[in-house]
């Protein structure tokens, strides 16, 4: 699972509310697709300047996550590269864009489960709230906090719930 941190979990509840609030969604698009969604939140890049940077090599995000070389120059790689150091592994940024985790497709109800498609809004939607909450409740297990402590730090909105 990736490294548990305030800023992953926070992109991932933003990328959400972005994406419930009908951002831009286009599973072909490189910087609109669900990896580039999420991208959009951790690099602060713009749907345009990952999709430009994704154009410089040949693939789609799978491709481009195989052939990834965190020394190569290239911007996409160097994109992936603030991904992964954000916290994600380049298995679980495949897993994202096609939606097909074991870890998280676990926690989301079987009869939901088998009817995800990896270009529907609503599933990655679904997806990456069932991967927030996992981190969020792993990173709540490794750092028990007190109602004090939520309020003077930057604890994600869920733990308030």
């Amino acid at each position: 699972m990736a490294k548990i941190s305030l800023k992953l979990i926070e992109a991932f509840r933003k990328t959400v509310k972005k994406l419930k609030n009908n951002a831009p969604y286009q599973w072909g698009h490189m910087g609109a697709c669900n990896c580039g969604n999420l991208a959009q939140e951790l690099t602060q890049l713009t749907k345009a300047e990952i999709h430009q940077f994704a154009m410089q090599k040949s693939g789609d995000w799978n491709d481009q996550l195989i052939d990834y070389c965190p020394t190569s120059g290239y911007p996409m790689d160097l994109m992936i590269s603030k991904m992964t150091e954000a916290g994600l592994t380049i298995d679980e940024l495949k897993h994202l864009e096609r939606l097909s985790d074991p870890k998280i497709l676990q926690k989301i109800p079987f009869e939901r489960r088998e009817k995800m498609e990896k270009n529907r809004k609503e599933d990655v939607i679904l997806y990456m709230e069932t991967w927030a909450d996992i981190l969020e409740n792993e990173w709540l297990s490794q750092n028990p906090v007190t109602l004090e402590e939520i309020s003077n730090k930057n604890i994600p909105s869920k733990v308030l719930a």
